[in-house]
């Protein structure tokens, strides 16, 4: 049975009554195949989970798309249903924020001003600042995020373990379409062209993975994407596998942002780079 709460009381009253292990999964609804892998491997691991469905205007900058980003909370609790997920916390703003707009909130330092930061300033305050909350309020024990925010989950992470959290991060490899694209609530914005269009993405970064060079994986997904007009770059970027400079050999990342039509898309992948012989 998946039990519908909207209220912080009625959720420390049902956290409280957990004998074992809690896991969560946050979203903000509009809930798709990469959800419910989430809610899977949460459900492997703890005897517990809850789902948060709540879109956080703190990490919508002014001209970007709260107010028509998708609310479907009947369709998104039989998805939790589906998954036998045994609790949903899908609270209004002003049960998340009473005061209204906090007035501390949290600072992703400097890695919350590359990448996506760059291109969203204040974005990952808003977002750490809601986790960091509902982590406090759902009192996980762990906590699963898809890795196609790979940016959010290394900084969450980081949160985690600067201001001692006492919960687990977990990783979910993104999950994607038959055709290669990431899975996201945005992909209902794409039209046919722009859903064609926007598999340069993927394909870029599958392309360039396969190369152990950095400076070849980047030509390689650059060229990509140039090639398809529709496509307009906002960054592409080879890091380490903590969003640093990459080394010479090791793990490393490959990210890119663009945007194709009016809907702006994420996606990266791992690598693993080789020192010339």
């Amino acid at each position: 049975m998946t039990y519908v709460i909207h209220t912080r009381a009625e959720l420390a009253r049902d956290v409280a009554a957990v004998p074992g292990e809690i896991a969560v999964v946050m979203t903000m609804g509009a809930l798709h195949e990469g959800h419910r892998r989430l809610m899977r491997e949460a459900r492997k691991r703890s005897a517990f989970v809850i789902v948060t469905v709540f879109v956080n205007p703190l990490q919508f900058g002014p001209n970007e798309d709260f107010d028509k980003y998708p609310r479907t909370l009947e369709a998104d609790v039989e998805a939790c249903r589906a998954e036998g997920v045994d609790l949903v916390f899908a609270p209004s703003r002003d049960e998340i924020y009473p005061a209204g707009v906090p007035s501390i909130t949290m600072n992703a330092g400097p890695l919350g001003e590359i990448l996506e930061g760059a291109s969203r300033p204040g974005h990952f305050s808003g977002m750490l600042t809601v986790v960091q909350k509902l982590l406090m309020l759902t009192r996980a024990d762990v906590a699963f995020f898809g890795e196609k925010d790979f940016q959010q989950l290394t900084l969450i992470r980081r949160m985690a373990r600067d201001l001692e959290i006492d919960v687990e991060i977990v990783g979910v490899p993104t999950v994607r379409e038959p055709d290669g694209l990431a899975m996201s609530s945005r992909n209902r914005y794409l039209s046919p062209d722009d859903r064609r269009a926007a598999l340069a993405l993927s394909r870029a970064l599958r392309e360039g993975a396969t190369h152990t060079d950095a400076e070849a994986a980047l030509a390689t997904a650059r060229k990509i994407l140039a090639d398809e007009p529709s496509v307009r770059v906002d960054y592409l970027a080879l890091t380490g596998p903590d969003l640093g400079e990459p080394g010479e050999e090791g793990p490393a990342r490959l990210l890119v942002a663009a945007r194709v039509g009016g809907t702006r898309l994420i996606d990266n992948v791992p690598l693993t780079l080789e020192r010339a012989a």
